[in-house]
């Protein structure tokens, strides 16, 4: 007989190559429907090469994503054709002698300040900073959240630490309980046994016998004293001494980013230190030389020296931008300014006297001497106690730097000759005398 096929299995293999199929266009559809939308690519340029020609050529006027002196340049080739930037770019005041609406747009825009041209920049030149200008801005990635649920296990499968100290208490109790079990059943065998534990003569407490003995007494009291009179001493020869004190300033400035990262010399800001007795506090207008242009914290993102979010730094410049009255976005000042309290760090008695410019122009001594590292600081701190032993201490031990300083020419000569060397420390010359800080 011939033999038939199971048609039931054949209906069942098809069924289920049908909804392999579907299921498979259904998946594809559906990835085509939530893909992402892929970033417009330049038609032509490299953004590379275009963001290094952007920061020699443009970054003085212009930022991507803010208005400065000039416009943002962020998809700029958006609002304006290729051709058309390729022929402003390069002769700016031509488009302009020439009558370009456009050009004419942005002139009388920016109080008919005609923009800086660059004819050195090629066309090729032009479409690298164009396909720079078209690339889409970066977006911060959330930080990853714990997946342990904050029940201090580790990822990793170990042991909470909860529970280990859990199980060493147990075995602690356990121990506990053997001690009393063993106790009581020695206490049992020695009494079943007639054996008579011999029990100790009780003596005088320890405070009585302290009390009869007056060589102790004697020698407590004079400890007692002695220890009194140490602490008294150590505690008010700390009155006035400031180590560590760092106060909140109105305005957060970063010693560490300034003067460690972007490496600016102290005397910078304080100019008046080469000069003056003191070394003064920069006037706003020094700190807006460079901010007037650096409206953003701008850092890298694996940076050591970064210890706040980019938006708190940001937002300390723009209470030195409401200090001063600098409207950023229309970029001139609105006249409305405000006083910024600073509050003093470093602060010697009144009857002391001491000149930066004599230490600082003179002597040589450089600021991390007296004030430590700074470079290094990102909120600023006393480092030296600045007592009147500490400065002592460094006037015995620190050389006057002699060489080409026409001011201790005659003074060393006379001086090396009486102590018989060719070095003198800031004591040979008279820098233990008490009128020379005390006048």
């Amino acid at each position: 007989m011939k033999k038939v096929g199971n048609h039931k299995s054949n209906f069942r293999t098809i069924a289920l190559s049908l909804a392999l199929v579907l299921s498979f266009s259904l998946s594809s559809s559906a990835q085509t429907a939530v893909a992402p939308p892929v970033a417009v690519v330049a038609a032509a340029g490299n953004a590379e090469a275009g963001k290094a020609l952007f920061n020699a050529n443009c970054a003085a006027c212009h930022k991507l994503d803010a208005k400065m002196t000039g416009p943002a340049l962020r998809g700029v080739s958006q609002r304006h054709s290729r051709e058309w930037l390729q022929k402003w770019i390069p002769n700016s005041k031509g488009l302009i002698a020439a009558g370009d609406p456009e050009a004419l747009k942005i002139y009388n825009e920016y109080n008919k300040v005609a923009m800086n041209q660059f004819p050195q920049l090629s066309v090729a030149d032009i479409d690298n900073i164009i396909a720079y200008t078209d690339t889409p801005k970066e977006t911060v990635a959330a930080p990853p959240t714990p997946t342990d649920g904050g029940s201090g296990q580790s990822s990793e499968g170990g042991m909470s630490n909860n529970l280990v100290l859990g199980l060493l208490g147990v075995v602690l109790l356990v121990l506990i309980v053997m001690l009393f079990m063993v106790n009581n059943v020695l206490s049992k065998i020695a009494k079943n046994n007639g054996i008579e534990v011999v029990q100790k003569e009780k003596s005088l407490p320890i405070w009585k016998a302290f009390a009869k003995n007056q060589f102790l007494i004697l020698v407590t009291v004079i400890l007692l004293l002695l220890s009194s009179a140490y602490v008294v001493y150590g505690y008010l020869s700390q009155i006035g001494v400031d180590i560590g004190y760092a106060p909140i300033q109105p305005i957060h400035y970063s010693h560490k980013i300034h003067a460690g990262e972007n490496q600016i010399q102290c005397k910078y800001c304080h100019s008046s230190a080469r000069v003056s007795k003191h070394s003064g506090i920069p006037s706003l207008n020094v700190c807006m030389n460079c901010h007037k242009n650096i409206a953003e914290f701008v850092g890298s993102k694996d940076s050591t020296y970064v210890e706040y979010t980019k938006e708190f730094y940001t937002g300390e410049i723009q209470k030195l931008y409401d200090a001063v009255g600098w409207d950023k976005t229309n970029q001139k000042y609105t006249g409305k300014t405000k006083p910024v309290k600073w509050v003093r760090i470093h602060n010697l008695p009144d009857f002391v006297y001491f000149n930066h410019a004599q230490h600082v122009a003179v002597g040589g001594i450089e600021c991390q001497t007296c004030h430590g590292p700074v470079e290094t600081m990102e909120i600023m701190r006393q480092h030296s106690p600045l007592t009147m032993g500490w400065c002592i201490n460094c006037h015995r031990e620190t050389n006057v730097k002699i060489e080409g300083n026409g001011y201790y020419t005659k003074i060393h000569e006379e001086l090396s000759k009486k102590y018989g060397v060719d070095k003198l420390t800031a004591a040979q010359m008279g820098g233990l005398e008490c009128g020379k800080c005390h006048c």
